[in-house]
């Protein structure tokens, strides 16, 4: 094997004609979405499980209230590769994402790596988020004096809570994971009208939220803001402020899934930066303001276990308007509906060019002859993904999410300096400035992120990642088009 072979590079200008070549033989993605829908996606993935449940998590066992510094350490590291992503976005508009950028600049086999490891931060993105809506559903129902058996909305290596009873399979985040694909097989026009109007309760609640809760804020639950360090590395302290930013980084990854869409955008090159950077600082605003609301209501030590998978009704229970809980539950049920609905979107797009490039099957390029969606790899992941939500638990699939975001983010940020050095004449409508100085403090916050993170999550990325070489050392490899006469 020739391991020059395994760098060989795709060019930009090979990508463009096979995009022209697409819309010309009427086989390619709908072009449905302009800069207010792409925003509207950015914002409809990043204000999720990040906001709604991973904030409670990450405040109750590593951060405290400075929780609120985490949001802000995490949206540093996103906005210097959020500028990376931009400049990509808009110079090769095709669905691949990072995975597509890499083989532009890295070559192959890292453009394998990259793609393998963005598939396992798309699928354990939705699975966490439907695990939080199952927990959010569960309090629902209860309230409304519905209840639903508990160890049929737990994973089987979970303990219900309050008890000595392991769950069976978490139904209901099964379920979610299955209907949202069949929304994203009919249509990205349907899909994007869905996520405008879920997006909307979103902000609804996440405003009623600050607006109501603030006159309730006890400045003692701020005291101490970062409480003191328990002995160990990530409790606590400054190393749960940033153990805090790794695990709620998760929270961030909605420019990613938002590059993922350029194929389907009506002007990519100049809707894509404004999708990409709007929806990052929009949200970046809301992540401090709702967390710092959030901390005051409820002492820190309340979100611990599984009640940090719903802060929010632990909250609203020290304010007068606890009817305001139903409310709020139930647009944050339809909240986190559009997240998993576009992280799925953002998994087939990225097997989608995979697929083209031969290194996956080709049935996963095929598109739906009426929809022109790629049905099979959202019926694929329906399954695969609802299967993996029904059965880990919440809070493993939330840490391996991070991690995959993290390592895309810096293959990008390195990729910009690279290609500039080797197609400095390339097109850009968007360019990152002060090159290579802000892409390399992107890779290098990133890292630094990634090394807060517990060390059994590197393991399983470790061990995802050798079983991603082995299936391209035996299958992808000989298939690449690249490497066809």
């Amino acid at each position: 094997m020739k391991l020059d072979s395994l760098f060989r590079t795709k060019s930009v200008l090979d990508i463009q004609h096979e995009l022209a070549a697409g819309a010309s033989a009427g086989v390619s993605l709908k072009r449905h979405l302009g800069a207010t829908s792409l925003v509207l996606f950015g914002v409809g993935v990043l204000i999720g499980a990040g906001i709604f449940s991973l904030t409670g998590m990450a405040a109750g066992e590593y951060a405290g209230p400075g929780i609120v510094l985490s949001f802000v350490i995490s949206a540093v590291a996103c906005a210097l590769a959020g500028l990376c992503y931009a400049e990509f976005a808009s110079m090769v508009p095709v669905s691949g994402s990072a995975y597509t950028y890499a083989y532009t600049t890295l070559g192959e086999f890292f453009a394998w790596i990259i793609g393998w490891d963005l598939v396992l931060e798309y699928a354990a993105g939705a699975a966490t988020v439907a695990t939080s809506w199952s927990a959010y559903l569960m309090k629902f129902c209860g309230q409304v004096g519905i209840p639903l058996p508990p160890q049929w909305a737990a994973s089987p290596f979970s303990i219900i809570e309050g008890t000595q009873v392991h769950g069976i399979f978490n139904l209901p985040a099964a379920f979610i994971v299955a209907l949202m694909s069949l929304v994203l097989i009919k249509g990205i026009r349907e899909s994007a009208m869905l996520n405008a109007v879920l997006v909307a309760l979103k902000l609804f609640v996440i405003l009623a939220f600050i607006g109501l809760g603030w006159s309730y804020i006890n400045p003692a639950n701020h005291q101490p803001f970062i409480p003191p360090n328990t002995g160990e590395f990530g409790q606590f302290g400054w190393s749960g402020v940033f153990r805090g930013a790794a695990v709620i980084f998760f929270a961030y990854i909605g420019f990613d899934a938002v590059s993922t869409a350029a194929q389907e955008a009506k002007n990519p090159r100049r809707d894509m930066p404004i999708g990409i950077l709007g929806s990052l600082v929009l949200c970046t605003l809301l992540y401090c303001i709702f967390s710092w609301v959030l901390t005051g209501l409820a002492n820190y030590k309340e979100f611990s276990g599984l009640s940090g998978l719903a802060p929010v009704a632990v909250a609203i229970s020290h304010t007068p308007y606890k009817f305001f809980t139903l409310l709020v539950e139930l647009a944050i049920l339809a909240g986190f509906s559009s997240v998993i609905m576009i992280l799925l979107l953002g998994q087939s797009r990225v097997f989608l060019s995979m697929s083209k490039d031969g290194l996956l099957p080709s049935a996963f390029s095929e598109l739906h002859p009426k929809f022109r969606t790629p049905w099979k790899s959202n019926a694929l992941f329906g399954v695969l993904v609802a299967l993996f939500a029904g059965l880990v638990p919440g809070h493993i699939i939330g840490e391996m999410t991070s991690i995959g975001t993290l390592l895309a983010f810096v293959i990008v940020c390195v990729s910009v300096p690279i290609l500039r050095r080797s197609m400095p004449q390339a097109e850009r409508p968007f360019r990152v400035p002060l090159v290579p100085w802000i892409p390399i403090a992107g890779a290098l916050s990133c890292l630094g992120i990634m090394a807060s993170l517990p060390g059994e999550t590197w393991l399983r990325l470790v061990v995802w990642l050798v079983i991603g070489c082995v299936v391209y050392f035996a299958y992808s490899r000989h298939k690449s088009h690249l490497r066809q006469p």
